[in-house]
């Protein structure tokens, strides 16, 4: 653990924790992560970001960022699924990080602006996705040259999106997602041993955010938590996590759930960090060696030479 990773932590911890504990309303944590990434969130030298127009009333951001001379294939593409609690978050938000992706893998990255609740409840914003990779497939890219990830909720998604593609036959390059939520019935033993122990995410808040997102659908049900749905010959997955999160165990039994169901699952793991602190990039070492992780999956992915 670095000496900046445990700074970050300790000031997590005592600012933005208790913030998120006590926010009362959508807008409050929408207004922190804008915020937020207005001011911490470093992208590369040289980022590129093209609006885009996915399907009716979805626009998409196109990220890229090109490294040197390495040619960037015209066919490959990574659709990426913010993160933001279902409630927050944007293409903007997490602009940065995925240019840093797009620098280290060397493929443009694509982000839909999904519907968010509450405004918008489940399951819009698995359906905004869904569009965005049918806009991909419109656009002449083969399932086996899209590569799908996530974060947080968007790692959520991401996994329900992949579920309906193996129903159908079409299943991407593969999958990776920085501390996905599986289980909206907040089942997993970390929801209660790392209470304490997680440095940004306060597990209170989980009935609230399941309130808003679900707007009474069945919080067990495969599309709310993933950790229930079928991946029947999953692609090869990747996850992120920290041991000291809450969503831990989400991590862990959806490992284990892919595996069962015949995937071949890497599971990179870290002792002590924040909830998705890949996003730091720029300024903790931990997060530029995960997001190395991720280049060197995608690239295997997406046969990037």
């Amino acid at each position: 653990m670095s000496l900046r990773l445990s700074l970050m932590s300790t000031v997590l911890r005592f600012t933005v924790k208790p913030y998120l504990a006590h926010a009362v309303d959508p807008e409050a944590n929408r207004r922190l992560i804008e915020r937020g990434s207005k001011r911490w969130f470093r992208a590369p030298p040289f980022a590129l970001y093209r609006e885009t127009a996915l399907a009716p009333g979805l626009r998409g951001l196109i990220i890229s960022a090109r490294p040197g001379s390495r040619p960037v294939p015209a066919d490959r593409v990574i659709l990426y699924i913010h993160g933001g609690g279902f409630i927050a978050g944007s293409p903007e938000t997490h602009r940065a990080m995925l240019a840093r992706i797009a620098w280290l893998a060397g493929v443009e990255v694509v982000a839909p602006d999904y519907r968010i609740a509450p405004e918008h409840p489940f399951p819009a914003a698995i359906e905004d996705c869904l569009a965005a990779w049918d806009a991909l497939l419109a656009r002449g890219y083969a399932p086996e040259h899209i590569l799908l990830g996530g974060d947080s909720a968007g790692g959520n998604i991401a996994l329900v999106l992949l579920s309906r593609l193996l129903a159908r036959g079409t299943p991407p390059a593969g999958l990776f997602a920085l501390s996905p939520i599986t289980d909206f019935t907040f089942s997993g033993g970390t929801m209660t041993t790392n209470l304490a122990r997680d440095s940004l995410l306060p597990a209170r808040r989980g009935p609230d955010v399941a309130r808003w997102y679900l707007a009474g659908a069945d919080p067990a049900g495969p599309e709310a938590s993933p950790l229930n749905a079928d991946f029947p010959d999953p692609p090869p997955i990747l996850l992120q996590y920290a041991e000291t999160e809450i969503l831990c165990d989400d991590c862990v039994r959806l490992g284990a759930k892919l595996r069962a169901s015949g995937g071949e699952v890497t599971e990179q793991v870290w002792p002590d960090a924040p909830h998705v602190f890949q996003i730091f990039d720029g300024w903790l070492p931990e997060a530029r060696d995960a997001l190395r992780g991720v280049a060197d999956f995608a690239r295997l992915r997406l046969n990037i030479h």
